[in-house]
């Protein structure tokens, strides 16, 4: 029987590959970035084992519910580790999770993050919470912890992923969905920033595997590199769309993610009504022109894809429409009126998308 051999002056926690050391100085380095999210109901500071919010605050509520939602920003972190850029993708990730959340109403309150690496470098991590930080500020949310962890091993030592879960809260007889919806009501886009964080083992699979596009390379349609144009960060709506909230009536709001605009908002459309969307009402970007030719892809294949444009939706009363309009104007928000509620009828889905784009 052979002998394991045993290695000289034994094993270590940094000779398997986990540096607390480094994990340590991340932390401190992060510390300025998380302060700037505080709010007022947040208790203690970052480096304790759970993140602590003064529930008395929901005390002017009659009946609050509390809403909560977690996401990543999926395969778009490997855009921002070709590049060494890690300061956008925070960004991406407070949108996915907190415009979630004010989808049905809810003010966002809190949130936490998760960073998995391959290696801590904290200058490194330091940027993704700076990033999630920033984040957070545009959300009105207070990011109270998070937790990063060292993988060695099972990722290399530049690879890392992200994720976050958050709670909002939303007084019960304000609650948005699809009891609210009504025959008639406006659908009211608006504008996405790019891809946001959504399709891109698609985009990837197009531009970098298939077309072999270099990332640094100056795309005319963008004015800007294709890297750049990739790790635009998803626009956060959540502020935005709580002030319509509060200017308006608002019946619902659609997040446009993974499945794309039409299944996004047949999620909010009870089921003996019809969503119609105009394409005629806007021009998608260049990007998602540029992701469909190159990659030869199939129109309907994008739409469920991408969120060709559309970011977020909000249904309101056609006699709000104006407001709402004026309002996201006014908050510098681009928003357009894309379509309307009408009876399901003869449709077979709860939203469908009709005519082609108007420009191209």
């Amino acid at each position: 029987m052979s002998e394991t051999p045993i290695a000289e002056g034994g094993a270590s926690y940094a000779a398997a590959g986990v540096d607390i050391e480094a994990g340590d100085r991340a932390v401190e380095l992060m510390k300025e970035w998380v302060r700037k999210t505080q709010r007022p109901e947040v208790l203690g500071g970052l480096g304790g084992f759970a993140g602590l919010f003064d529930a008395s605050a929901l005390k002017r509520y009659e009946r609050p519910l509390l809403a909560s939602a977690t996401d990543g920003v999926g395969t778009k972190v490997d855009i921002a580790r070709q590049l060494g850029v890690y300061d956008t993708i925070g960004h991406d990730l407070v949108a996915m999770v907190m415009d979630d959340i004010v989808v049905c109403g809810a003010e966002p309150l809190f949130m936490t993050d998760y960073i998995c690496v391959g290696k801590v470098h904290p200058e490194r991590v330091a940027a993704i919470v700076k990033g999630i930080a920033e984040g957070c500020v545009l959300a009105g949310c207070a990011l109270v912890g998070g937790e990063t962890a060292e993988h060695p091993g099972l990722l290399g030592p530049d690879d890392f992923d992200v994720a976050g879960a958050g709670t909002g809260v939303v007084e019960a007889e304000h609650l948005l969905g699809p009891d609210r919806i009504r025959k008639g009501d406006a659908v009211i886009a608006m504008a996405s920033s790019g891809l946001h964080s959504n399709g891109y083992s698609l985009v990837r699979h197009v531009l970098l595997n298939q077309a072999g596009l270099s990332l640094d390379a100056r795309i005319a349609e963008f004015d800007r590199t294709l890297g750049e144009e990739l790790l635009e960060p998803t626009k956060i709506y959540s502020l935005d769309c709580l002030a319509l909230t509060r200017t308006t009536e608002v019946h619902a709001f659609s997040h446009v993610t993974g499945g794309g605009l039409a299944a996004n908002l047949a999620r909010v459309i009870p089921d003996h009504l019809h969503a119609t969307v105009d394409r005629s009402t806007w021009t998608p970007a260049p990007v998602f022109d540029l992701v469909g030719r190159t990659g030869q892809v199939e129109r309907l294949e994008l739409e469920k894809t991408l969120n060709m444009g559309v970011g977020m939706i909000a249904i309101v009363p056609q006699e709000s429409a104006n407001v709402a309009l004026t309002t996201l104007a006014d908050r510098g928000v681009e928003a357009w009126l894309a379509g309307e509620i009408t009876d399901r009828a003869a449709h077979t889905t709860g939203a469908e998308l009709i005519n082609d784009y108007a420009r191209s």
